[in-house]
């Protein structure tokens, strides 16, 4: 390996694409980030976790067989390519080609990313890459059948009453499901959220059992674990404390979620491996909760200068939509793509371990 060392490498990395994220932020006004470039951005996410934890980005073999920054080029391009087939088709298919897109739809494409985050990592992608042997064809699978079940789910449990008579609210979009739309995403995140801290424990206590990390009772049991621990943490923050949901999704799992991808994803968990679990995973997950923290309220109190003022709170969660997508839908992507389409080239020449590709190892 030649160039930086972690955890250099991994923080010179992080802002710098900070830095990008924020110049291409700054090229939209609100309205627009928030609807179709944000909504867009989240689109090529659930390929980027595909091509990173079930591909270990060894397909498409037209760009992993390639050196840099080639490879990284033609990973992106894949990946975008998908993010517009998954845009339009739910545009088109599933949401009436309205445009610019209402909350319906950005919520749904929302969910869609969860539920690949779910199904390749907690999952293994099971059953796909236990039953198609070529592993394009699994990933390629994988990737559709995350979005025909997430758009099943969305139709069952996302409800937009609350939506009735603002300017953004289409009947026929409206699913009529069982539970407000932002409390399902607000479970929904702090699902993922509770999964990431789980993998900053290696799966500790899980891994004590041979039999429980095997396909597909690990699915069951992890995605169990990461209902009851998200679904206790809304009562309390939410229901107990009475913080508004849309605050909590925005202090809370959103902060933790990018904090674990800077300490395992850039810095590679290069800050703790001297340490053993569960110490290891609790120096992980503290260090997480507090830089991802750190990272949030830069980008809150950067928000005016790269957007102009924003409104926070009901009804309109200006601020907190615009701090959601800024961390989740535009940088969180760029780092992926940094660290894993283009192995952090030219800061570092070999390819190194990525969490993602270690998560779909598990």
């Amino acid at each position: 390996m030649s160039g930086l060392k972690q955890p250099l490498l991994g923080i010179v990395a992080t802002f710098a694409t900070v830095a990008v994220s924020f110049a291409f932020i700054s090229l939209f006004d609100f309205t627009r980030f928030s609807g179709w470039v944000s909504t867009f951005l989240m689109c090529i996410i659930p390929m980027e976790i595909v091509m990173g934890v079930t591909w270990g980005m060894k397909q498409p073999r037209f760009a992993a067989d390639r050196s840099q920054p080639l490879r990284g080029i033609l990973f992106s391009l894949f990946a975008v390519a998908a993010g517009v087939v998954a845009s339009m088709a739910h545009w088109v298919g599933g949401f009436g080609s309205v445009t610019p897109p209402t909350p319906m739809f950005t919520q749904c494409i929302i969910a869609s990313v969860v539920v690949t985050f779910c199904w390749s990592i907690m999952w293994g992608g099971w059953p796909f890459t236990a039953l198609i042997k070529n592993p394009f064809g699994a990933g390629l699978a994988l990737w559709a059948s995350c979005y025909v079940v997430n758009y099943i789910l969305f139709r069952i449990f996302f409800n937009y009453d609350f939506l009735k008579g603002a300017p953004v609210y289409v009947p026929a979009q409206d699913p009529q499901g069982l539970y407000n739309g932002w409390a399902c995403v607000v479970l929904y995140v702090t699902a993922v959220a509770v999964m990431f801290l789980m993998l900053c424990f290696d799966l500790w206590p899980l891994t004590k059992s041979p039999a429980l990390m095997k396909q597909p009772l690990l699915g069951i049991v992890w995605t169990i674990v990461c209902l009851t621990i998200s679904g206790a943490a809304i009562y309390v923050g939410v229901g107990v404390l009475k913080v508004d949901q849309v605050a909590f999704l925005v202090s809370v799992p959103i902060p933790i979620i990018f904090g674990t991808i800077f300490v395992l994803n850039m810095l590679q968990g290069s800050l703790f491996v001297k340490f053993t679990q569960p110490l290891k995973g609790v120096l992980n997950t503290v260090t997480a909760i507090v830089l991802g923290n750190a990272f949030a309220l830069l980008y809150r109190q950067l928000s005016s200068v790269v957007s102009g003022k924003l409104d926070a709170g009901a009804p309109a969660y200006q601020l907190e939509i615009w701090l959601a997508s800024a961390l989740l839908a535009v940088t969180f992507p760029f780092l992926v793509a940094y660290a894993d389409f283009f192995t952090m080239w030219p800061l570092q020449r070999a390819t190194t371990e990525r969490v993602m590709e270690t998560a779909g190892g598990h």
